[in-house]
């Protein structure tokens, strides 16, 4: 017994919400508008084409492209054949993009107007013949054999689409880590299902919500983690190109929009825009943050001029599709820097190297158990194992946990810096500085030292219109932190490098810092 009547996949997750809202706007995007049913039809239209080009089960479809609501189509169509998404982040180099291409053995690449140089290169480089266009956002194709052309053919009535599996691959994500190769985290439909159910419990997704959708859709924060429940429950989505603060207010006030999820270097830029945000942000009630800890001065900000939006952190990583705690809007200010405790389909604890649960302030990794989880690691049987090691997933994350369960992240376990002999966490420094006025965004990263091993640095960007000396930051630390906790060394810095969900790659910062700043 089973079949159809107990598909749970994503392509069967929209057909009903389909049918409880087929007119309702599902994508509002700069080419247009789709309906649920819109977008239902033309999935399936895209999926039976890809049947007739010989896309079959299991077979990996990559996709490089900006954020599109033909993206999105594509994404469910792909998932309807029993195909594994491979979503590609378009800031790697061809090299890079070639490595994810030939890992995981593509047959077929979707490239958009914007992607389709480096697109080509990176195929050329894989040996993949395959590459068609993808419409970006303004419906604009490349100069590459078209999806439109494939959604307008008619298709043998003896092609139908496969019932598919929970337990079957829907996607392989690529981590970027610290490795030289990034690993490719396989998740099943039913690992992401359960996270979405578990985001629509813990974030209050409504369908009379107008979300916004800035961040990169081929990362797994805004594409499983925000917008795949606000299509659950019916909500509008709206589809911008990207995080740029002067877009997303302007978006804000137009749409009215309710929901946004942003990291925090992205709400602390909407916070100092010359044109006052306050009343552009106020038609917000829900608002997302995640990866990294809001820093606290900057919730305490947020909070004292958007009363009316209610703030959720939202902790986790790709392998686990991709939300694993959730610090609700009522414990902000009562425990605040806590990532909250674990989502509803989430078992969580914060073990040492031997696997014994820590004691409450006590340091130790996050480890998971969880119907979320990644399958494995796409043709890596040994990381694959490391991370499964003791029967938990381990996340690479420190955290502290407490006695009602809230954790509190640390550091990730190779970022902790290591000076004369003592642990320094690097968040613990840098919520000092946020402390500091005339501080806008701080990082701290250990740099090589003769004689401490590792120097702590604070690296700053300052306030416009601000002037800070290295004095100032030293004797406001000096007052709040042991000395060996204290920067040796701060560097300011007009921007800092970001990764396509806004958080501050302190690899490449620390490269930036090393090059710019020998010895």
């Amino acid at each position: 017994m089973g079949g159809a009547t107990r598909e749970q996949s994503l392509g069967a997750m929209l057909r009903r919400t389909v049918a409880r809202f087929p007119e309702k706007i599902a994508l509002r995007c700069g080419g247009g508008d789709w309906t649920y049913a819109e977008l239902d039809r033309l999935s399936d239209r895209i999926s039976l084409s890809l049947i007739a080009l010989g896309i079959a089960r299991g077979d990996r479809v990559a996709v490089m492209a900006r954020n599109s609501r033909w993206f999105v189509a594509l994404r469910f169509a792909v998932a309807r054949t029993g195909a594994i998404l491979v979503p590609i982040n378009f800031m790697l180099t061809a090299k890079d993009m070639a490595f994810i291409l030939n890992n995981s053995d593509v047959s077929l690449l979707f490239c958009d107007t914007a992607c389709s140089d480096v697109a080509t290169a990176a195929a050329a480089l894989a040996g993949i013949r395959s590459v068609r266009g993808l419409p970006d956002a303004q419906d604009e194709e490349p100069d590459l054999p078209p999806l439109s052309e494939l959604t307008a053919q008619e298709h043998d009535h003896a092609i139908v689409l496969p019932i598919v599996d929970g337990r079957t691959p829907l996607q392989i994500l690529y981590t970027s880590g610290t490795e030289a190769n990034p690993k490719g985290a396989v998740l099943s439909h039913e690992a992401v299902l359960w996270q979405i159910q578990g985001a629509i419990a813990g974030c209050d997704w409504r369908s009379e919500a107008i979300v916004i959708n800035a961040l990169p859709i081929f990362h797994c924060a805004q594409l499983d983690g925000f917008m795949a429940p606000a299509l659950a429950v019916g909500a509008t989505n709206i589809i911008l190109p990207g995080p740029a603060p002067s877009q997303l207010l302007a978006a804000i006030r137009e749409h009215r929009a309710t929901s946004l999820f942003c990291p925090p270097t992205v709400w602390i830029d909407l916070l100092r825009q010359d044109d006052p945000a306050d009343t552009a942000l106020g038609s917000l009630t829900h608002g997302y943050y995640g990866a990294s800890i809001m820093p606290v001065e900057v919730l305490r900000e947020l909070s004292a001029r958007q009363p009316q939006l209610r703030l959720w952190n939202c902790y986790g990583q790709t392998e686990i599709a991709c939300i694993a705690t959730l610090l609700q809007p009522e414990d902000q200010h009562r425990k605040i820097g806590s990532a909250g405790r674990a989502a509803l389909h989430v078992q969580i604890r914060v073990v040492d190297d031997a696997m014994n649960d820590m004691m409450p302030g006590e340091i130790g990794e996050v480890v998971y158990r969880s119907p979320q989880l990644m399958n494995h690691y796409w043709n890596d049987p040994e990381r694959t194992a490391d991370a499964f090691a003791g029967g938990w997933f381990h996340s690479g994350d420190l955290a502290t946990i407490d006695a009602e369960g809230y954790i509190t992240i640390v550091d990730r376990k190779k970022d902790m810096i290591k000076t004369g002999g003592e642990n320094v966490s690097s968040r613990e420094v840098e919520e000092i500085l946020y402390g500091l006025p005339g501080v806008s965004e701080a990082a701290v990263i250990g740099l090589p030292d003769p004689r401490w091993i590792e120097a702590v640095t604070a690296v700053i960007v300052p306030r416009t219109g601000c002037v800070l000396s290295e004095d100032d930051v030293r004797a406001h630390c000096r007052k709040r932190l042991a000395s060996f906790k204290t920067p040796k060394h701060v560097i300011f810095v007009d921007s800092m490098p970001r990764n396509a969900s806004g958080k501050i790659l302190k690899r490449d910062l620390r490269l930036l810092v090393e090059q710019t700043h020998p010895g």
